[in-house]
């Protein structure tokens, strides 16, 4: 097989599959990290629910908004240097998430059984030490982000591309999927020390990539087209001076913020709520089994409808879903599946994670479309770099406000002296879905407002530029 993508119009160069191997194996280690990534941080660093959750929300802003800068310095770098660093990083980083409770012991370590909880460490600085872990992950995976996408496109032809694009993203979603699925045997087997030890198996997936890139991933070419740290900047700049981007990234902030409660409120609320028995990786992988089922019918029917109605159809679903997983609290029983019984909270709460996948359907593929309508011609490129920052600001008050409201309505069970306590304190632990309800049904009717607004501003410029062309 030629190794360049224009010696081969339908197969692809070794650099795209090396490229989407350790695409699968990064997803994997990663997925499987982050969806436990507050129990690890309460359970077994001992932080508040309220500390936790700014910490992985911290954590995955910084995912969201440094891949445009770290593009710049792949560029500089040449691809294959940046992926070997990345997945350096990345491997120090889960192999540090592993070691760094040993490190912890004398602290306040106690084991009871197979499960491990450290008490006292509420006071303990040397807990904070994590952070600076949580930052190599973070620039690693940055890296990761900005330079696979890069890979796959230089590595495919006009003719294949679409093809190569499909095979990328079938790549992510087996990666994600199976990263979320080792976590259950994890937690059966090891109770709360499979969360120490769930970085040892993200560990080995990205030394494994990163053997792959040294030995296989030739190919150190940058990419020519890519943009200066400078001009990265500037387009920042230009950015958050758009009144009308700006406003759209707010709006749609609200839905991604509900979206992030699968990694900032779930796991911990289905545990706490359904027991621990309870498995809310498995859970969360119903997300993208929705979308991927669903994606194409649902961007077929919205074909011929504008990218702003379909966005509006799903930002009025996700409401929906946060009530459905609301309920799974006012029920009583067990539910009869046919072939299983399964408790009310996780039930209701997979139900409301279908509809989150819809709504995702409806929206994520149409936001960049509209988003770069939304920028001045020609530099539709330039400003699709930040096109995320919704996903940056909603991590931030996503999983910020989630710490809040875990610890007012559904705090830790380990924290009182009865369960009697605790059962009186988290009667109400439903209410954070309404608050999220809330927070997407005023963000649904502020996209209803904004494409009002849009279209009247629009139309007024075409009236004042009526003269100028008679």
């Amino acid at each position: 097989m030629n190794n360049t993508a224009s010696g081969n119009k339908q197969g692809f160069p070794r650099t795209f599959w090396i490229a989407n191997g350790v695409e699968l194996l990064e997803r994997a280690a990663y997925y499987g990290v982050f969806i436990v990534i507050t129990l690890y941080l309460s359970r077994i660093l001992g932080f508040t629910d309220v500390e936790a959750a700014w910490l992985a929300g911290s954590f995955s802003a910084g995912l969201y908004f440094l891949p445009t800068f770290t593009g710049a310095l792949a560029d500089k770098m040449g691809f294959r240097g940046a992926l070997l660093l990345a997945f350096g990083l990345l491997t120090v980083g889960y192999a540090g998430l592993a070691i760094f409770p040993a490190l912890l012991e004398g602290q306040g370590l106690v084991e009871y059984g197979r499960e491990v909880a450290y008490h006292g460490l509420e006071e303990a600085d040397i807990r904070w030490a994590i952070i600076p872990i949580l930052v190599i992950i973070m620039i690693g995976g940055s890296f990761i982000k900005a330079v696979i996408t890069a890979t796959v496109a230089k590595s495919t032809t006009t003719a294949n591309r679409a093809r190569g694009f499909s095979i990328f993203y079938m790549m992510v979603n087996i990666g994600a999927f199976s990263g979320k699925t080792v976590v259950k045997p994890l937690r059966e087997s090891m109770g709360d020390l499979g969360l120490i030890n769930l970085n040892y198996f993200a560990a080995s997936m990205t030394l494994v990539a990163f053997i792959s890139i040294f030995f296989f991933f030739k190919n150190a070419e940058s990419n020519t087209e890519g943009k200066s740290l400078a001009e990265v900047v500037s387009a920042l700049g230009k950015v958050l001076t758009n009144g009308r981007l700006i406003a759209l990234i707010l709006i749609i902030t609200g839905f991604w913020m509900v979206q992030h409660q699968l990694y900032a409120t779930m796991p911990k609320y289905v545990l706490r709520m359904a027991g621990e028995g309870a498995s809310p990786s498995w859970y969360a992988n119903v997300n993208p089994l929705v979308v991927f089922l669903t994606v194409s019918f649902v961007t077929s029917l919205m074909s011929r409808k504008s990218a702003l109605f379909s966005m509006t159809i799903g930002m009025f679903i996700m409401p929906l879903s946060a009530l459905l997983m609301a309920s799974g609290n006012m029920l009583e029983g067990n539910i009869d599946l046919g072939f299983m019984q399964m408790h009310p909270i996780a039930a209701m709460m997979i139900l409301g994670i279908v509809f989150q996948g819809l709504a995702e359907s409806f929206i994520s593929p149409r936001f960049l479309e509209y988003f770069s309508l939304q920028a001045p011609k020609g530099e539709e490129g330039l400003y699709l770099g930040f096109s995320h920052l919704h996903s940056f600001i909603s991590s931030l008050l996503g999983f910020g406000l989630s710490g809040y409201l875990l610890q007012a309505y559904c705090p830790d069970p380990r924290t009182f002296e009865s369960h009697e306590a605790w059962v009186s304190a988290s009667a109400n632990a439903h209410y954070i879905w309404y608050v999220f309800a809330a927070i997407a049904t005023v963000s649904a009717i502020s996209l209803i407002i904004y494409g009002y607004v849009i279209k009247r501003l629009d139309a007024d410029k075409l009236v004042e530029a009526e003269p100028a062309t008679a």
